[in-house]
């Protein structure tokens, strides 16, 4: 065999994960690429962090190809520059499955990876979701969520599926069919079977049904900032709207009002008025600049009618029923090192580059007496903090994105499959509301209600049920999977160190 082979192996192993993910949605490749890249690494002698590496490369480097897009448009760099950098990107992404490999088969042989491997992965992927701001994006779990697995989410959440993923894949590589065919048809056959159980009960209680309704703009990437087309982009929301002031609530999309708060409340005020003459509410992405302050905030906003004891508060600047984003997106809203990088290229300076970040834990909002979570596009991604802002009260979780940046990539339809993730792990329906797709209703069983043609301006209505309650995961988050991981990773330790075991251990193949 040729040396090259398992480090090729393992490379196109982590190309084909794309497919497990929507728009493709083959999740059984999932189980399948990860268990021959363990094959491939179970096979050589040493290089370990070499071959996890490659393995990275290929997942990160076709699962988030779409960041290309966005660099290569909208960035104003050449071709071999824009290449570069999304290398680079993969290439750092990488790090993290090639860490875990190496930890793996430098410490234990084997027949003991499928219970040294979860901790080991859990550790590197929560270290991936925060070094440098964090970047979470293509978690295995997520490629689960329309699987039999996808029923353990209200229980441990994507962080515990992965984990159960890392398990059989390493059982699947390492334990031989031919020798152990019980032992491997049994895990996969608990996990599915119980997992599909779980999905057999809703975890949180239905409560109030509401009609919701969204509009998509579908305003082009290279207008959204132009200030002649602050207007025009304003009024073709409000026209949107107009068949839709019938509905209990009505959400645009992030920053769908273009102009800065300051310079649109004329435009906010008369939109506050209609939205209490049609006893309704919406909720809007705005940019806040504060003149006096020089802090500029990416916010959610509610406007008309609050909540049956407080009907019409009226809107006026920097009120309190908003939401300011926390966790912001590197170079797109905030730029490390911007004093070196900014006169480097237009992609480190583009428009609204300079954000400050809200708390990690704010109000929920409450538009018409429903009390929504939110989150703004890339926070989606973080579990730990959308659970962190789902209180007792809370009924609904608002996200709302522009995926404009990255065209006819699976990009948005991988970050709708997050979405869908959040709902199911926290019991609580989704409205998701974006620039240009792909907006939908999720309800809390993780499932598309309704939802809009990418690439239109066009509305959608849906009734959309509340939820009371807490699913296990929102009250555990990932402290379950964290106490599993590590009781399998210490038996895998003395089981590994057990002298008793040391002859049994030698004449197994390695």
């Amino acid at each position: 065999m040729s040396p090259l082979k398992p480090y090729l192996l393992a490379l196109l192993s982590g190309v084909s994960l794309t497919f497990a993910y929507a728009p493709f949605n083959a999740w059984p490749v999932t189980f399948l690429a990860t268990a021959v890249a363990l094959r491939q690494l179970a096979g050589i002698p040493h290089q370990g962090f070499r071959l996890g590496w490659l393995f990275g490369l290929g997942w990160f480097g076709a699962g988030i190809s779409w960041v290309h897009v966005s660099i290569a448009d909208f960035g104003g760099l050449p071709l071999i520059a824009s290449v570069g950098l999304m290398l680079l990107l993969c290439g750092y992404l990488a790090l993290y499955p090639a860490i875990a490999f190496y930890c793996l088969k430098r410490a234990f042989p084997p027949r003991l990876w499928p219970l040294a491997l979860p901790f080991l992965w859990f550790v590197t992927e929560w270290l991936r979701s925060w070094m440098l701001s964090g970047f979470p994006w293509l978690s295995l779990g997520y490629s689960q969520i329309d699987s039999p697995l996808g029923g353990w989410a209200p229980l441990i959440g994507e962080s515990g599926i992965t984990a159960l993923i890392i398990a059989l894949s390493a059982a699947l590589a390492c334990w031989p069919l031919r020798q152990k065919p019980v032992a491997v048809a049994a895990l996969f056959t608990i996990c599915f079977s119980s997992g599909w159980v779980a999905n057999q009960r809703n975890w949180t209680q239905a409560a109030d049904t509401h009609e919701v309704a969204m509009v998509q703009g579908n305003i082009a990437q290279s207008l959204r900032w132009v200030p002649e087309q602050d207007g025009p982009t304003m009024e073709k929301y409000r026209r949107l709207t107009q068949p839709l002031w019938s509905s209990d609530l009505i959400v645009w999309p992030e920053a769908a009002i273009p102009r800065v708060e300051p310079l649109a409340q004329e435009f906010l005020r008369s939109l506050d008025q209609e939205a209490v003459e049609h006893n309704s509410a919406l909720i809007s992405g705005i940019v806040n600049y504060n003149m006096e302050s020089r802090e500029v905030w990416n916010n959610l906003l509610v406007l008309g009618k609050q909540s049956p004891d407080n009907p019409h508060p009226g809107y006026h600047y920097f009120h309190n029923n908003r939401y300011a984003k926390h966790h912001l997106l590197p170079i797109g809203e905030f730029v490390p090192f911007e004093d070196w990088l900014r006169p480097l290229a237009p992609l480190f300076d583009l428009p609204m580059s300079s954000f400050s970040r809200g708390d990690f834990q704010q109000t929920n909002l409450l538009a018409n007496g429903i009390r929504l979570a939110p989150a703004i596009c890339f926070e989606i991604a973080f579990p730990g903090q959308l659970a962190a802002n789902v209180h007792d009260d809370t009924d609904m979780i608002i996200t709302v994105s522009n995926d404009a940046w990255f065209g006819h990539s699976h990009g948005p339809a991988q970050h709708l499959q997050i979405a869908r993730m959040r709902a199911k792990e926290l019991g609580k329906p989704v409205i998701r509301a974006t620039n240009n797709g792909i907006s939908a209703f999720i309800d809390a069983r993780g499932d598309i209600i309704a939802r809009l043609p990418q690439f239109e301006a066009a509305t959608l209505s849906a009734p959309l049920t509340s939820t009371l309650g807490h699913t296990p995961f929102r009250n555990w988050g990932m402290l379950a999977t964290l106490l599993l991981t590590l009781s399998l990773f210490l038996c895998a330790m003395l089981l590994e160190h057990n002298p008793l075991s040391k002859s049994g251990k030698a004449t197994q193949a390695e």
